[in-house]
C-alpha cells in the first residue's frame, strides 16, 4: 500500500513541475512579447495555458485517486493536500501571464510607445525565479528554499510600489499617455500576483513538511491593544 501511494505522489510531482516549467515559460514568451513590442510569442503563451489547464485536471484526479483509494496519513496526507493546492496556485500563474499577453497584445501594443519600466522586466525576472525556486522547494521537501521564495516576494513588492509611484509622476507630466501608462500598472500588478501565487506555494511546502500553517502569522503593524472599556 505504502509503495503505490509513493509511487502516486511522484506522479503528481512529476505532473506539478511541468505545470511550473509551463508556467515559467508563459512568463518568459510575455515579457519578451512586452519588451519586444510584437505578438509573435501571443499564441505560443495561449497554447502552454491549454496545456496547464489539462494538467491541472489530471491533477486533481490523481489526487481523488490516491485519497479515495488509499486513505494516506500524516506526511503523506499533508503531502497530497498540499499538491492540490499549489495546482490551483500554479494555474492560477499561467493565467497572470495570458492577462500580461493579452494586455499587450489589444491594448498596450495598439497604442503610441510610451516610456517603458526598468522595474518591469525586474519584477518578471524575480517572478520566474520565486516560481521556480517554490517548485524546487516542494519536489526537494526544503524548507529553507521555500523560506528564501518568501524573502523575495518583499522584493518584488518593493518594485511594484516604484512601479507605481513612477507611473502616477508619468500620468501628471503626460495626460495623454494615461492609457498606456495604466497598461503598465497592470502588467506590474500581474508580475505581484505572480508573486504572491509563488509565495503561497512557498508557504505550502513549510505546511507540508513541518505541518506548521505560517499564513497570517505576522503581527500587524498596528498592535496597540486599546483599554477595555468599564
Amino acid at each position: 500500500m505504502k509503495r503505490h501511494v509513493e509511487e502516486e505522489i511522484n506522479l503528481l510531482k512529476e505532473m506539478l513541475l511541468r505545470m511550473g516549467g509551463l508556467a515559467e515559460e508563459m512568463i518568459h514568451l510575455s515579457m519578451k512579447g512586452f519588451i519586444d513590442r510584437t505578438d509573435a510569442f501571443a499564441q505560443q503563451v495561449f497554447d502552454r495555458e491549454d496545456q496547464v489547464n489539462t494538467l491541472q485536471i489530471d491533477v486533481d484526479q490523481t489526487c481523488s485517486k490516491i485519497l479515495a483509494l488509499y486513505q494516506p496519513e500524516a506526511s503523506d496526507l499533508r503531502t497530497i493536500i498540499a499538491a492540490m493546492k499549489i495546482n490551483s496556485e500554479l494555474e492560477r500563474v499561467a493565467d497572470q501571464a495570458v492577462n500580461i499577453t493579452q494586455t499587450c497584445t489589444y491594448h498596450l501594443f495598439k497604442e503610441t510607445p510610451v516610456k517603458s519600466l526598468m522595474e518591469i522586466p525586474r519584477m518578471a525576472q524575480i517572478a520566474q525565479e520565486m516560481v521556480k525556486e517554490s517548485l524546487d522547494a516542494f519536489s526537494k521537501r526544503d524548507v529553507d528554499l521555500a523560506q528564501d521564495v518568501l524573502k523575495k516576494d518583499e522584493e518584488e513588492d518593493t518594485l511594484k510600489s516604484k512601479a507605481l509611484n513612477e507611473v502616477i509622476s508619468m500620468i501628471r507630466r503626460h495626460p495623454s499617455e494615461t492609457k498606456q501608462l495604466i497598461d503598465l500598472i497592470l502588467i506590474s500588478r500581474n508580475l505581484e500576483k505572480i508573486g504572491d501565487h509563488a509565495t503561497n506555494i512557498a508557504e505550502d511546502v513549510i505546511y507540508m513538511v513541518q505541518g506548521k500553517d505560517i499564513r497570517h502569522s505576522q503581527p500587524p503593524e498596528s498592535s496597540t491593544i486599546l483599554p477595555s472599556i468599564k
